[in-house]
């Protein structure tokens, strides 16, 4: 277990938003993904969803990357766009449409992060450490489960985005994300609104878990 006192900002963000990651993984959709009851299509589509947020993520790096609140946490080998568009590639097949489309609930999620990027440097970063650090961990399970359940190569085409290659040491890396937010250059009450934009990340996520599952559901 990485070592943080109880009231650093790093241990105030993670508990705070536990009880919504919890709800997130165990959503239907995705405890129907993992548990092999949905086909390659679900998965194809929910790696669409996640390329519209990464992309309103990644489309901001290079202007924060000066922010002083922001920019420390722009990380270069975080950055999971390309590895999407392979896995798209792949998923989609040939003779498929050339784009992904987003669901009503992954614009409301990818329009938040965009409004954060423009205006918000800290609500920038509750949004970066929603998504990279949740990949990065429990995106894991994800991957392997798509490679048992589906056929892919090991950490090949279809799921290269749960891959970080440029990450060799994963922990040390979360240990890591976890000291610059405990440095993150702002005050007691920018923190608050931080934790609660944080929360807000889970719920456009959890969200969107739920419009998927609207659109793929179990027979009966």
């Amino acid at each position: 277990m990485d070592a943080f006192s109880a009231d650093s900002f790093s241990s105030l963000i993670r508990s705070a938003s536990h009880e919504q990651h919890v709800e997130a993984e165990t959503s239907t959709f995705m405890s129907d993904l993992l548990g092999g009851r949905l086909g390659v299509a679900a998965y194809a589509r929910y790696t669409e969803q996640l390329w519209f947020v990464y992309e309103a993520l990644e489309s901001a790096a290079e202007r924060l990357a000066a922010d002083p609140v922001a920019g420390p946490f722009i990380r270069p080998e975080l950055f999971r766009l390309p590895a999407l568009e392979r896995d798209l590639a792949y998923l989609r097949g040939p003779g498929r449409r050339a784009a992904p489309s987003a669901l009503p609930a992954t614009r409301a999620y990818a329009d938040r992060v965009r409004e954060c990027a423009e205006h918000w440097p800290g609500g920038y970063v509750a949004h970066h450490y929603t998504r990279y650090l949740g990949d990065l961990s429990g995106g894991q399970i994800i991957r392997d489960r798509a490679e048992r359940t589906w056929g892919f190569a090991r950490k090949g085409d279809g799921v290269r985005f749960y891959v970080f290659d440029a990450i060799p040491n994963p922990v040390a890396f979360k240990r890591g994300y976890r000291r610059l937010l405990d440095r993150i250059g702002v005050d007691d009450l920018e923190k608050q609104r931080v934790v609660a934009e944080c929360r807000r990340a889970f719920a456009l996520n959890t969200a969107v878990l739920r419009a998927l599952g609207e659109e793929f559901p179990l027979s009966a």
